[in-house]
């Protein structure tokens, strides 16, 4: 693996993995000596057995706490200030946030806004946020959006439909969570699609012009763990090692990216899901393969690598053979998924088409792409992914 001698940072929450990992939780109000934490969560996991027993560890430390349940899937720019109005106003001290990256994204949100104040919006790009927020403690109920590790908020705004990036260290959790047991109440599709975003997040980092040794060494077991486990994840009889695997690959990846970024895909599929409010798990898997056509030549060696931890045959293969190979793993990958292409999208006209170009260039994560990429390269990718059911 190259290693070079380039400044380069990485951070990352105090982790605990493990199964009923969830359960910890007691220790930890108790560690930052919370009276009265937020749980903000989604209206479809409270009622869940691993969910009752979080409760029921909460309830032993503390003789109240407040829930915000008000989030969405690609969480809303209201749903943050909401959030963050109802933590200032009932005296809250801690965060905890239950959920998948929705709620996690809108947890952290909630505590920019309560400690600086403003809109969430105005904390869009790369370390804009002043003062770090009260303590948060995140469980993870997915594999694939890692934002219990990152320092990635994704927040849409809704008067211009578009997602918007914060990216500081002042986001990143003090206190990951990572139990598999949650991981078993997933349906199939939304397995396969948050495992099919892990992926992706693991191998644009990889690709980075941001990468480093560190990254990198997270960023490939990444792609070893989730495409060896990912089919297995999806099956009705799976088991909770399987998960655990998956959740470990999740947050391989999830290490790599925070410190590496991303790239393209992620810079579409942001521009997409929010304008198209199209779900982001599905946008990253359709886009990955365009995506990949478009950056190999420029970083052929790191293309090869990810091809080889996928069990790609590479040996004796030129560049152009290794790629078509690549790509048709991964389209096999997702056809075994059952995650398919987008079917035309109506409506969907030229300055459509441009604005989501647009968006995308302005998205942060297009900044560390291995490859440079003009505004009509991504309105072609856009068209062909959305224009016409792919095969």
């Amino acid at each position: 693996m190259d290693i070079t001698m380039e400044l380069r940072k990485f951070v990352a929450p105090e982790i605990i993995t493990g199964i009923d990992a969830r359960l910890m939780i007691g220790r930890y109000i108790l560690h930052f000596a919370s009276k009265k934490p937020m749980i903000v969560t989604d209206k479809n996991l409270p009622s869940l057995p691993w969910f009752i027993n979080i409760m029921e560890e909460i309830n032993k430390c503390v003789s109240e706490y407040c829930i915000f349940d008000q989030v969405t899937s690609n969480p809303r720019d209201y749903e943050v200030m909401q959030g963050a109005e109802k933590f200032v106003s009932e005296k809250c001290d801690l965060i905890i946030a239950i959920g998948g990256g929705s709620p996690i994204d809108c947890a952290k949100g909630i505590s920019i806004v309560s400690t600086n104040g403003g809109d969430i919006l105005e904390y869009e790009g790369v370390d804009e946020i002043n003062l770090p927020g009260p303590p948060l403690i995140c469980i993870p109920t997915t594999a694939g959006a890692s934002a219990d590790v990152s320092q990635f908020a994704i927040i849409c705004d809704t008067s211009n439909k578009v997602k918007k990036a914060i990216i500081s260290k002042k986001v990143v959790p003090d206190l990951a969570l990572l139990d598999a047991v949650p991981l078993m109440t997933m349906d199939s599709y939304l397995t396969a699609c948050t495992g099919m975003d892990a992926l992706t997040h693991a191998i644009e980092a990889y690709v980075s012009n941001a990468h480093s040794y560190l990254a990198n060494v997270h960023a490939l077991e990444a792609i070893r763990m989730i495409s060896n486990n990912i089919e297995e994840a999806v099956k009705p009889n799976r088991s909770v090692y399987t998960m655990y695997k998956m959740m470990l690959g999740s947050l391989q990846a999830g290490l790599a990216f925070s410190n590496a970024s991303l790239g393209l895909v992620h810079a579409m599929a942001h521009s997409m899901g929010g304008l198209l409010d199209l779900p982001h798990g599905e946008c990253n898997s359709i886009l990955l393969e365009q995506v990949i056509e478009f950056n190999f030549d420029a970083v052929v060696e790191r293309y090869t690598t990810i091809a080889e931890k996928m069990n790609v045959e590479t040996k004796n293969l030129d560049q152009n053979q290794i790629k078509d190979r690549l790509l048709e793993k991964i389209r096999t990958l997702r056809t075994h998924l059952e995650i398919s292409s987008f079917e035309e999208v109506e409506g969907l006209d030229g300055e459509i088409l441009d604005k989501l170009a647009q968006e995308a260039m302005e998205d942060p994560c297009i900044v560390t792409n291995p490859k440079n990429v003009s505004k009509e390269e991504i309105k072609e990718i856009f068209g062909r992914v959305l224009q016409r059911k792919q095969t």
